[in-house]
């Protein structure tokens, strides 16, 4: 304790320090008053009054929002220019050639430089004729047209619909390079704002060059050289004006105007381009009426049919597989089988044909994948000229029941089973309380029961009280899952969008007995003097167990009864073969989805509308079911069956369903069944094969003078049991 005399010293200390603190807030406080003062005295000559007044206010209100318009444009602009990371211009150092599985050329893709010319030595009526019909305004816009907009704004309200396009030829380039097809108002957003990039780094010569070498062309070809030499076998620094016109003509839609599909369609619209050249003021109609009197005449081709859906999705995987290759230009065999591809074009356009008016519903698209990854069919939509927007792999859609799948495995790997019981009965996570399709509950079910019945609550019940969700989303994502899934408490149900790809590549792990599907759709990749750059077989890593045997059976026999007794009867083979797989369906009927499998291959079939508007109470057990009996039907004629893995063959096939009445007066729209050719027997390919490799690997034949050798090899010794 101080002594006494220090006391009245330190209060001393302690009253100065206050006094300090007090006059020197008052004096800060006192000059801050002043200085605010003073400015209000200096502005207050600026004051204006009357009409003055009110032009001030509104320049006031014009910056404060247009600081907020110009943060809110910044937002919007940055996940577009994100677009343009890295060598966006990588596909013009790629030609390859395609392959299918059995090494039939079926398409191309990439530019191959010796056919692409600049800008300054191509016809000049090519030239007019694409601006003339494309976008006329094109060397005096800087990316975005406001005045041809409006014009097409204008016309297209006066005809009732829609007659011209408002889109320039820079924003059609800016989609084709970055962007997809798929209609939503993110997309439109991206493409505005790339459009002005593109004018701000590109020359308007490289940007008609791009366009005129990238678009799609009908016929599987790219690019005006390419279709140039397809349709009328000359290379397009020859062609003349009538054949320039119909070039022209397929920018707006390729599938439609294809002169090697329909002739005079072809010339008809070649006619408006040779009308657009006059109204646009680039000739005269003396110079366009030889044209119109002499048009173009093409090369008698039958109608090229090629996977393109595919084709796309195959050349971006050469791109990334290839991109550490010295050389680029590479023949590709794929994985596609051509049959299989034709029977799932023929599943899906028969289903739409069938009973897509009174679905309403549009577009549907299917992944195929054989047990071991193979990618054996795609399609990414009805119709590929009309739209290039693959559905198959980049549409984004919600899974709805079809993901329940990954949830019941999980409780598998726990440890249950298919008869372990669980409580179907209303369940509140939070502030949301999922209901079941018929708003009714039943108390105790198994587990086989809750999924044959796509009940919701019970997936739900297992994610909150027993798995959690990040083992949910870590199975899905084990499974092969690649798009990134929503951690939230909804996705026992699918509410975490998707894509066709995803789907049919988690459920391979299924009849793969557990382990990773791998898939892939690149078997190999040569170059042109015939040296193997990358092999699947070598070059790809073996696949990882992912779900144990035990959680494996009992997954396949609780997906085989769905066909059986649960929601997807329409999937029910007729010729034996079992099949396993689920069902799902969307809220407001905007998606239907049935994901299945027997013991070769996978398909995922998705139906709906790219608007994301509702289908007529279209389910998952109807139309995408019944477009996965139309293609395992004529898949699993005529080879040797793989059993399920967990599953005792054969099992009895269930009665055919009829259509239902509603849409059963439109069966005379449907395409004939199809009918798989003759194969050979299982036995007799082995012995083929086994025959191939011996006279591959025979030493090469040797004569000694004055003796011819005999050119008979010797049987091969296990011919004879075969």
């Amino acid at each position: 304790m101080p002594p006494p005399a220090e006391l009245p010293k330190k209060r001393h200390i302690l009253l100065r320090i206050d006094a300090f603190i007090d006059s020197t807030v008052w004096h800060t406080g006192f000059r801050l008053a002043e200085w605010w003062e003073d400015i209000t005295i200096f502005f207050r000559r600026f004051r204006v009054r009357g009409w003055k007044r009110a032009v001030f206010e509104l320049l006031g209100e014009g910056m404060t929002w247009g600081t907020v318009g110009a943060v809110v444009l910044l937002a919007l602009a940055l996940p577009a220019f994100q677009e343009t990371k890295g060598n966006w211009l990588a596909q013009s150092d790629f030609a390859v050639t395609f392959l299918d599985r059995y090494g039939n050329e079926i398409g191309h893709r990439g530019i191959i430089h010796e056919d692409s010319f600049p800008v300054d030595e191509l016809p000049d009526t090519l030239v007019k004729a694409v601006l003339a019909t494309e976008d006329r305004r094109f060397f005096d816009h800087w990316g975005i047209d406001f005045l041809g907009l409006t014009r097409a704004m204008t016309v297209n309200a006066r005809a009732g619909g829609v007659v011209q396009g408002g889109s320039t030829l820079t924003q059609q380039l800016a989609k084709n390079l970055f962007l997809s097809n798929e209609r939503t108002f993110e997309r439109k957003i991206k493409e505005a704002f790339l459009s002005v990039w593109l004018e701000c780094n590109l020359s308007k010569k490289e940007i008609l060059r791009l366009y005129l070498d990238r678009a799609y062309m009908g016929g599987g070809t790219f690019g005006a050289a390419a279709a140039s030499q397809f349709y009328f076998g000359k290379a397009i620094t020859d062609i003349n004006l009538a054949e320039s016109a119909m070039l022209a003509g397929l920018f707006k839609a390729p599938a439609r105007y294809a002169p090697h599909v329909n002739l005079p369609a072809a010339r008809a619209r070649a006619n408006e381009v040779l009308t657009n050249l006059v109204q646009g003021g680039l000739m005269t109609e003396g110079q366009v009426v030889a044209a119109r009197l002499h048009p173009a005449s093409v090369v008698d081709r039958a109608e090229v049919t090629a996977p393109d859906f595919f084709l796309d999705w195959a050349f971006d995987e050469v791109q990334r597989i290839a991109a550490p290759f010295a050389q680029h230009s590479l023949i590709v065999r794929t994985t596609i089988d051509m049959g299989l591809q034709q029977a799932a074009e023929d599943a899906i356009e028969s289903s739409l044909r069938q009973y897509g008016e009174s679905y309403r519903v549009k577009q549907g698209a299917l992944v195929m994948i054989e047990n071991g990854g193979a990618v054996r069919a795609m399609v990414g939509g009805r119709d590929y000229g009309e739209s290039q927007f693959n559905r198959a792999t980049k549409a984004l859609r919600q899974p709805g029941s079809s993901f329940k799948a990954y949830t019941y495995a999980a409780a598998m790997e726990k440890g249950m089973t298919p008869e372990t019981t669980i409580s179907d009965a209303p369940i509140t996570w939070g502030r949301w309380s999922p209901q079941n399709y018929g708003r009714s509950f039943s108390g105790k079910v198994t587990l086989l029961s809750a999924i044959a019945r796509s009940i919701n609550t019970v997936p739900v019940r297992l994610a909150k009280e027993t798995l959690g969700i990040p083992r949910i989303v870590e199975l899905a994502k084990a499974f092969g899952v690649e798009t990134p899934i929503r951690p939230d408490k909804t996705i026992p149900l699918g509410t975490s969008e998707l894509t066709v790809m995803d789907q049919a590549t988690g459920y391979a792990v299924f009849p793969a007995g557990g382990l990773q599907a791998r898939r892939h759709g690149l078997s190999q990749i040569l170059n042109y003097d015939g040296d193997v750059l990358y092999d699947f077989n070598r070059d790809a890593p073996p696949a990882q167990r992912v779900l144990s045997e035990k959680a494996t059976a009992s997954m396949n026999y609780m997906l085989t009864q769905i066909p059986i007794i649960g929601t997807a009867r329409k999937a029910a083979l007729d010729n034996g073969v079992v099949a396993g797989g689920k069902t799902g369906t969307t809220q407001s009927y905007r998606d239907a989805w049935f994901v299945g499998f027997t013991g070769d291959y996978t398909a995922a079939v998705w139906f709906g509308n790219d608007d994301y508007t509702s289908t007529n109470n279209m389910t998952g057990g109807s139309l995408p079911a019944i477009a996965f009996k139309r293609l395992m039907d004529y898949a699993e004629t005529g080879i040797d069956h793989r059993p399920i893995p967990g599953i005792a063959p054969p099992v009895a096939p269930s009665k055919k369903e009829k259509p239902p009445a509603a849409v059963a007066k439109t069966e005379e729209n449907a395409l004939p069944p199809l009918v798989r050719p003759r194969m050979l027997s299982g036995d007799v390919t082995r012995l083929l094969k086994s025959l191939a490799t011996r006279f591959e690997t025979a030493p090469p034949l040797e004569s000694t003078p004055g003796k011819v050798a005999s050119a008979t090899p010797e049987p091969a010794p296990d011919a004879a049991s075969n």
